[in-house]
């Protein structure tokens, strides 16, 4: 479905308003709904500022761009054209993360200048976005991209902090006075501002294709500038995986001529539950480049690597060999799990061609498909890289269904370019990606679906060797990291503990937080290629719990977040057909909250629940689980403990 209005009369009648006169005079774009504006100087340099309500929650901005020797794009701009856009759009996404239908709603300003570039302007109803567009004839070197962002004063950051461009960027979220952070620390995205009047701006990127990847770095004042990795000059390599930049150019691309630029955006929220349902990094990013995609299918993955293949109870010796993975297999089959994954130790590191002995790749393949289970293996980018085409060919030749590939650590130009080609030649194979050791979702997933997830997000695997994957920074992630795209955390700990008694043991993991916080997470967390992390021995001792997890989706038709706080709590209901299910989750504060169903549709239905033991304070794995009648007209209060949470499964009577 599709309404695109160009030069409308009402809209002409308002561009004109706004866009006549000389340079001098502020530009001014409105959002749809009209409370976010736009304002546009065009005088000496390019600068905007943006309120939301009358409210600035980012003040006058200075953007431009460096190019060949001495070109400035934005530098005293001639503007020759003003065009204005307005689209109202719906979307069907390939992989729907959230919504089965998104609504593309927006204003549009072009200004074509002087000089053969653009720069592209956008306001949505909840956040606004800008690029650089270029239409030189020969290719051209970016020597930098210049981006000051001024927040008001008295704005506070989550603030991802870096130590160097060579990053998991798998950071925890420091809250912060932006003030303090000095011009000498920076940070990856995604990145959260809250203004004074209370506003939440998140900072992203999409469209990231051929350039290098944005970062961000203090002053010691209320602005962020941007921070782009050069052009890789010289690496060195460290074993089969670990790949630095020793020397990088003081250029950031060397790339076509004519092309479009990433899209910067500023998601903007009135209220942090907003986030969660906020698109635009989807909807900023290319189309599929897929012809028919079809293929793909999302789902859930039984892991091996997190539980250290502790499987138990069983008549063969457990551990990376043919019989633990058809082990796995006949769990995935019998609980209605789509994949295993294969992860490190099904090859000689180095060689993607040598599988171990005690693997049997074409036995556990054949087996895997007589049981509808699909296989996905574990890669370290640089072999792949080293043996791209035979490697390619024996993963299509195997029938496998997807690769993880890992390690790669850095978003400079080159290294972007290679998720791309991954991403291609991934989808000539009808091979899913999950991307770990990784920057952030900036687009790809929607020009390519079959890059299903990825990681660049601190998760559940830092339980085997730290204690600082807490409650707090599991309710953290959804309104920061999560806006970006799916972040695969890999929940779904048997072991669990709170505070008190959590260990941090490589080989015996457990999760801090109780049982009910980790199902949550199956809810609340988006990855259309969702982790089992635990070993299959530990599911089947639990069968409740494999009730739950067996029937969650990992897709939804909609989604409802029914309240939210940055670090505190959220409560988020998701429909796929015709069940709901609802994920509430509390940082190390016990909580009681308020569930509305008023969303439900007319008639009663059955909710089954998962939710806290009385005990669980104590003893973290403790839960219980009950079934109740309700209708759209009820209230639930629910109590979760400390580092706790509650999940529901609503079916139509």
């Amino acid at each position: 479905m599709k309404n695109i209005y160009r030069f409308t009369f009402l809209l002409v009648l308002f561009l004109f308003s706004n866009f006549s006169g000389n340079a001098q005079t502020p530009l001014e774009l409105i959002s749809p709904d009209g409370k976010i504006a736009i304002h546009i100087r065009a005088d000496d340099y390019v600068e905007f500022e943006v309120l939301h309500d009358s409210s600035a929650v980012l003040e006058y901005s200075r953007i431009s761009m460096n190019v060949n020797e001495d070109e400035v794009l934005g530098l005293k701009p001639r503007i020759k054209k003003r065009i204005p856009v307005f689209v109202d759009d719906t979307i069907i996404p390939v992989i729907a993360e959230k919504f089965k239908y998104i609504h593309e709603n927006y204003t549009e300003l072009l200004l074509v200048c002087k000089g053969d570039y653009n720069i592209r302007f956008r306001a949505y109803n909840n956040g606004i976005a800008w690029r650089f567009e270029t239409e030189f004839k020969e290719d051209i070197t970016v020597n930098k991209e210049n981006l000051v962002l001024n927040f008001p004063s008295g704005s506070n950051i989550w603030f991802p902090e870096e130590e160097s461009f060579f990053s998991h960027n798998e950071r925890y979220y420091l809250y912060e006075d932006i003030n303090l952070i000095s011009a000498d620390r920076f940070c990856s995205l995604p990145a959260l501002v809250e203004v004074p009047s209370n506003h939440k701006v998140l900072i992203t990127e999409s469209g990231l294709n051929d350039y290098p990847g944005m970062w961000l770095k203090g002053t010691g004042s209320n602005a962020l500038r941007g921070l782009f990795p050069g052009v890789a000059l010289e690496e060195e390599q460290i074993k089969d995986r670990n790949v630095k930049v020793t020397r990088y150019a003081d250029y950031i691309a060397l790339t076509l001529g004519t092309r479009n630029f990433p899209w910067r955006i500023l998601a903007i929220e009135e209220n942090d539950a907003g986030l969660i349902t906020n698109q635009l990094s989807y909807l900023l990013a290319d189309t599929c480049a897929i012809a028919d995609p079809s293929w793909i299918k999302p789902g859930k993955v039984a892991w091996d690597w997190w539980n250290a293949n502790n499987i138990y109870g069983v008549d063969f010796k457990a551990g990376i060999n043919t019989e633990t993975y058809k082990y796995y297999i006949d769990f995935a089959a019998e609980n209605g799990i789509e994949y295993i994954i294969m992860d490190e130790g099904w090859y000689e590191l180095g060689n993607l061609l040598k599988v171990v002995p005690a693997i049997d790749m074409d036995e556990i393949v054949a087996y895997a498909n007589s049981k509808n289970v699909g296989v996905i293996l574990w890669v370290v980018w640089k072999t792949l890289e080293n043996q791209w085409d035979r490697a390619f060919n024996k993963f299509e030749s195997w029938g496998i269904k997807g690769i993880k590939v890992d390690f790669m650590q850095r978003d400079d130009q080159w290294m972007v370019n290679y998720y791309h080609r991954v991403a291609a030649e991934a989808a000539n194979r009808h091979l899913l990606v999950d991307f770990h050791g990784s920057y952030k979702p900036a687009g790809l997933r929607r020009q390519y679906p079959n890059v299903i997830s990825r990681e660049g997000v601190r998760g559940l695997e830092q339980s085997k060797w730290s204690d600082a994957n807490t409650p707090d920074h599991n309710v953290t992630i959804p309104f920061i990291r999560m806006v970006a795209g799916p972040m695969d955390y890999t929940p779904g700990a048997m072991v669990n503990a709170n505070k008190e008694n959590f260990r941090a043991i490589n080989t015996r993991p457990m999760s801090m937080g109780t049982r009910c916080h980790q199902l949550a997470m199956y809810v609340v967390y988006e990855s259309p290629l969702q982790m089992l992390c635990d070993n299959p021995s530990n599911y089947l001792k639990e069968p409740e719990c494999m009730e739950f997890l067996s029937s969650v989706p990992t897709v939804w038709d909609s989604t409802i977040v029914l309240s939210g706080s940055v670090s505190k709590y959220i409560a988020v209901a998701r429909k796929t057909g015709n069940e709901w299910f609802i994920g509430a989750m509390t940082n190390w504060d016990n909580r009681t909250m308020e569930i509305d169903l008023s969303f439900l549709g007319e008639g009663k239905y059955t909710v089954t629940i998962w939710r806290d033991g009385v005990n669980a304070d104590r003893y973290a794995s403790d839960f219980e689980k009950t079934n109740i009648s309700a209708a759209s007209t009820d209230k639930l209060t629910i109590k979760l403990a400390k580092g706790g949470g509650w999940v529901a499964r609503i079916t139509r009577k």
